[in-house]
């Protein structure tokens, strides 16, 4: 099982923590634009690096994430510098709440571009979801454009299992672990945390022990990667943890 990061804030700080990292592993870093990815991707030099996913993300005041209540121009613009690049779609709703009225209009037509673009998109697609409960939120989710089936989009489905935000039983995540990984023909990639803080400001970090127990879970469970939440929060502990599942 490969172990990945997600790095929201690409600093010189953040990336700096690399240098604890023993294991090969690949980065999943946010840029607001395909060049400026390209410039942050040119500086990361470490050699367990074994490849580099561009994560877009939009300006605040443009939805910050990607969902269709997101500006139209915003969406559209990533979605035409990344034809031919792997990216990571991080589909949840805009930071700035008011968007989604503001934008309604627009929802159904950006709910259907979405879809297009990921079912017709060339390279990888790692579709980041919220955490993958079954039932009526399943539902919910996919119809505010929210959530993309492995096996309709051929896309992986990665699902922000954070347990410290959550506090997830072992037996709910062992469930939906196992279940994601057949549904999604081994698509299914978990991502643990967190380790740091992101966008929203009140995420708290996560237990070595239950960051074990879920890579525990997921290694069983025969997932082929992982993703932490973030790369910017990682001491030597966690890099310790993390190698002995790598």
């Amino acid at each position: 099982m490969i172990v990945s990061f997600f790095e929201e804030y690409p600093t010189k700080e953040n990336l700096a923590k690399l240098k604890l990292v023993s294991f090969p592993t690949k980065l999943y870093i946010a840029a607001e634009s395909l060049d400026a990815f390209f410039k942050i991707k040119e500086k990361i030099k470490s050699k367990w690096v074994k490849e580099v996913i561009y994560w877009p993300l939009l300006k605040k005041e443009e939805g910050y994430w990607m969902s269709p209540f997101a500006d139209r121009k915003a969406l559209k613009r990533i979605m035409q510098e990344t034809v031919n690049v792997p990216l990571l779609w991080d589909a949840e709703i805009p930071r700035k709440r008011i968007l989604m009225l503001k934008n309604i209009l627009f929802f159904h037509s950006n709910k259907k571009l979405i879809r297009n673009f990921l079912s017709s998109h060339k390279k990888d697609v790692y579709c980041a979801e919220y955490f993958p409960e079954r039932g009526l939120f399943y539902y919910f989710l996919k119809a505010l454009g929210l959530e993309f089936s492995a096996k309709e989009y051929g896309d992986y489905e990665v699902k922000m299992l954070y347990s410290s935000m959550h506090n997830y039983s072992k037996e709910f995540i062992k469930k939906e672990i196992e279940e994601g990984v057949e549904d999604s023909d081994g698509k299914f990639i978990p991502a643990f945390g967190t380790l740091g803080i992101g966008a929203r400001g009140d995420e708290k970090k996560i237990s070595l022990e239950i960051l074990e127990r879920d890579l525990g879970i997921a290694k069983d469970a025969g997932v082929k990667e992982a993703i932490i939440f973030r790369l910017g929060g990682l001491t030597k502990e966690y890099a310790k943890l993390l190698k002995s599942y790598s």
